[in-house]
């Protein structure tokens, strides 16, 4: 039985945003849990019934683009500044002055930005598996694609005739089959694939994920899934609904973040604490390497044995965590 408090809605900037709020309302500061791709708010169910049992007030959002949120059409109404006065927005309508955000994958950008961006409305950060990084030394589309190829996903991505989309679109079962799975246990890393500031990755991670996922084949993948059969539903029946555009269309944003970041200061001043997830592919622990020099307040902490979609795989562990840290720093 899966267990999701109701949905509710805000208006926020010149969005409507599907929201899930738990635990006790005068709790200070509340935690906002904000997901990645492909996800949802669903993707925090564990932590959202640990965290509010725990007396602590969390509230998870469908992002821009994604789930009960709306899906504007322009490509730029899903760059940074939107995505984090969204989150600005979302306070105002529940009357919270400050809050922790908490940011999983493309979430953990977001929540990264949040304090660079809107001070007076940050307590604290989490990034779970996404690290902090300072901007990048050159458009990091070229980055990706001096790095890594045209069929890395993310240049892929940038594709103008949505060829991705329409590959996920049409397979969104398999999509999730071949995404939600715990990784196979695989050696250390060698020093020449360690990956680059900035980027995540190893250059020997297969990243063309459209070309996987066309090829791939549930009945042969030796990997453990993370899902039920109930909880893939949530995110199939989703994702067919409402199609993958609007989650990619942040990836489209690469470019015009990093244009329009030219000169912030990238350091963050309030207490943070930074997940790692030991199996992580795409975003290793050695990803976080030198994180102290941009946030002096930080705590880290390694997941052992988690792939890429850490507070699901180890949802109680995560929880733990969250909660301790949040009593120790927060009272």
């Amino acid at each position: 039985m899966i267990e999701m408090p109701p949905l509710k809605f805000a208006q926020t900037n010149g969005i409507r945003m599907g929201y899930y709020e738990a635990g006790p309302v005068t709790d200070k500061p509340p935690m906002v849990l904000c997901h990645g791709w492909p996800e949802l708010a669903f993707s925090w169910r564990h932590q959202l019934k640990a965290l509010s049992e725990a007396g602590i007030r969390v509230v998870a959002p469908d992002q821009r683009g994604y789930g009960a949120t709306d899906r504007p059409e322009p490509v730029e109404a899903y760059d940074m500044e939107h995505l984090t006065s969204d989150l600005v927005g979302l306070l105002d309508h529940l009357g919270i002055d400050k809050a922790i955000f908490v940011g999983h994958d493309w979430g953990g950008f977001v929540v990264w930005q949040m304090p660079l961006r809107h001070p007076t409305r940050v307590a604290g950060v989490v990034g779970v598996n996404t690290p902090h990084w300072d901007r990048a030394p050159m458009d990091p589309i070229a980055l990706f694609r001096q790095r890594f190829g045209d069929q890395m996903y993310i240049v892929q991505f940038q594709d103008p005739a949505r060829e991705p989309d329409r590959i996920f679109g049409s397979r969104v079962e398999q999509t999730f089959d071949a995404f939600m799975r715990k990784p196979l246990s695989r050696p250390e890393a060698k020093p020449s694939e360690a990956p680059v500031a900035g980027v995540g990755a190893s250059s020997k991670t297969n990243l063309a994920f459209p070309q996987m996922v066309a090829a791939y084949d549930a009945k042969v993948d030796p990997r453990t899934p993370i899902l039920s059969a109930e909880e893939k539903n949530v995110f199939v029946d989703t994702f067919t609904r409402t199609g993958f555009t609007g989650g990619i269309n942040w990836y489209r944003n690469f470019t015009r973040n990093w244009e329009r970041t030219k000169g912030q200061d990238h350091h963050v001043h309030v207490p943070s604490l930074m997940i790692m997830a030991e199996n992580d592919a795409v975003l290793p622990p050695s990803a976080a390497d030198g994180m102290e020099k941009l946030v002096p307040d930080l705590e880290k902490y390694l997941v052992r044995d988690s792939g890429h979609w850490t507070q699901q795989e180890k949802p109680e562990e995560v929880s733990a965590k969250l909660i301790e840290w949040r009593r120790r720093r927060f009272g």
